[in-house]
């Protein structure tokens, strides 16, 4: 096993490996490249499906229960408003800065450490790590897509900037586009149905409609009008008006529920989602991880941001080193302390954990 010390270096050295190799969501075949590299250097058997790279434990027993350690090393696509260069591991004193420093490359040099760490180690459970691609852009090629490929997954922790707190809920999302009908007429003349102003009831509606059900984690359903588009020219009475719908879900509703619920109290309205796979998700505070997380000095909490927990069908926690309010940000950046943090908190997580 490596000293502790030595494998937190190596996971600074990867993440500014990470940060300087260019990996958009869905462009990320370099920075696969690397972390399957990581793996097979620390005598790791790694796996590729396009851009997602995993690693099974050598000692896998199908009669344990199997721990799945997951974070993405896509990152967004940076702006003009940067300072700092956004392709280039820069330190100063305790802080990288980069892009994909905090969301989520602190997260998956993390778990590549952790996983490292007990690569040699009999456990009371399998371990898989898996560090995936295309989760900026919820993409098809991204950890569902290798989901079928792993044995059965009972546990996942989920990589993503936390502050080293547990994330036990989870929002999902279901994005709709809506579209209210008129009838067109001339500008000029009181004629036609304007699709603007009947729209304008709908969007009061989505505005003030409550869902009855609130969690205590997560709140209500959340329902926000982000885009409107009508009319072709301005002497015609638009006959369409098109509007996109952001709504984030709780964890008391299917997104398929929500989107029945809202045909019912629309029925003149077309209400189409353009996805219902991105499911909200909650585990119970009596979980052995959720348990063993609080004895760590972890508090727990809902997240209203949504991350590859979405895809999963089995019990997870989302937890990392970093903010979330870094994420996405001009010159993102991660604190070495926090990614020295990280390793330490996901070791001491798994160490003589048991379910």
């Amino acid at each position: 096993m490596l000293e502790l010390a030595i494998l937190k270096k190596k996971a600074v050295d990867l993440l500014c490996q990470l940060i300087e190799t260019q990996s958009f969501s869905g462009e990320e075949d370099k920075t696969a490249d690397i972390i399957f590299n990581f793996l097979t250097d620390h005598g790791a058997t790694a796996h590729r499906q396009d851009n997602n790279v995993w690693s099974i434990h050598p000692r896998f027993d199908e009669n344990k229960k199997t721990i799945l350690l997951n974070s993405h090393h896509d990152t967004v696509k940076f702006g003009k408003s940067w300072t700092y260069d956004a392709l280039k591991a820069t330190i100063e004193g305790d802080k990288l800065i980069g892009l994909g420093s905090n969301d989520a490359g602190a997260s998956a040099v993390s778990l590549l450490a952790t996983y490292v760490n007990f690569l040699n180690e009999d456990l009371p459970f399998n371990l898989i790590v898996a560090i995936t691609a295309e989760e900026e852009s919820s993409g098809e090629l991204n950890v569902a897509s290798i989901l079928p490929n792993l044995p059965k997954i009972d546990l996942g922790i989920v990589g993503e900037p936390t502050q080293m707190d547990m994330a036990i809920a989870e929002r999902g999302l279901v994005v709709m586009d809506v579209t209210v009908k008129g009838k067109t007429g001339h500008a000029a003349r009181n004629e036609g149905i304007n699709a603007i102003s009947e729209a304008v009831e709908v969007i009061n509606w989505f505005h003030n409609y409550q869902f009855e059900k609130i969690s205590d984690m997560l709140g209500p359903v959340k329902m926000t009008v982000t885009q409107i588009n009508a009319g072709k020219q301005h002497n015609v009475v638009p006959d369409e008006c098109n509007l996109v719908v952001d709504c984030r879900v709780n964890e008391l509703y299917s997104n398929q529920e929500v989107v029945d619920i809202i045909k019912d109290n629309l029925p003149k309205v077309d209400v189409n989602a353009r996805s219902l796979r991105l499911n909200s998700s909650r585990i119970s505070e009596e979980h052995p991880i959720v348990q063993k997380g609080i004895e760590l000095g972890c508090s727990t909490y809902g997240s209203p941001t949504m991350s590859d927990q979405a895809m999963m069908n089995f019990d997870t926690v989302k937890m990392g080193p970093g903010d979330s309010a870094r994420s996405h940000t001009p010159d993102e950046y991660i604190y070495l302390s926090e990614i020295e943090h990280g390793i330490e908190r996901y070791i001491s997580l798994l160490n003589g954990f048991s379910f």
